[in-house]
């Protein structure tokens, strides 16, 4: 076995990705693309990477702790039953109302939520647009 492999072997492998960031998450990050390198293969361990190298102000921005936070009020009622397949991350691991986490160009919620696996030189897209009103 060598260095490598027994270093991947002891703490995991390594995936590098490339983000996009829009928005909210732009200005907060202050670029609009980069390259990150995590331990992991997961979402959730990019996510938990990404957070630990740019605070909680980014998780915060992000991620919605109760239903509350990461559903939007509408002005029309909804339906009782909703057409389709919805698919929705469990509490604590959805993005706020606004935000979202795409993996090359699919929300993260038809891909496992933040177990999605991850490969190198995936794109993850941190999405929360400015909104302005009247």
């Amino acid at each position: 076995m060598s260095a490598t492999d027994r270093r991947e072997h002891a703490e995991g492998p390594e995936t590098t990705v490339n983000v996009r960031c829009t928005g909210h998450v732009r200005t907060a990050l202050g670029t609009p693309r980069f390259e990150f390198t995590f331990e992991g293969t997961t979402l959730r361990a990019f996510l938990t990477a990404l957070f630990d190298e740019h605070g909680d102000d980014l998780r915060e921005l992000l991620i919605a702790e109760t239903e509350a936070e990461s559903t939007a009020r509408g002005w029309a009622r909804p339906p009782a039953e909703l057409p389709g397949t919805w698919r929705k991350n469990p509490e604590g691991e959805q993005t706020r109302a606004y935000a979202r986490i795409l993996v090359n160009g699919r929300f993260n919620e038809h891909l496992g939520g933040f177990d999605a696996e991850l490969e190198d030189g995936d794109r993850v897209a941190l999405v929360y647009p400015f909104m302005f009103c009247c």
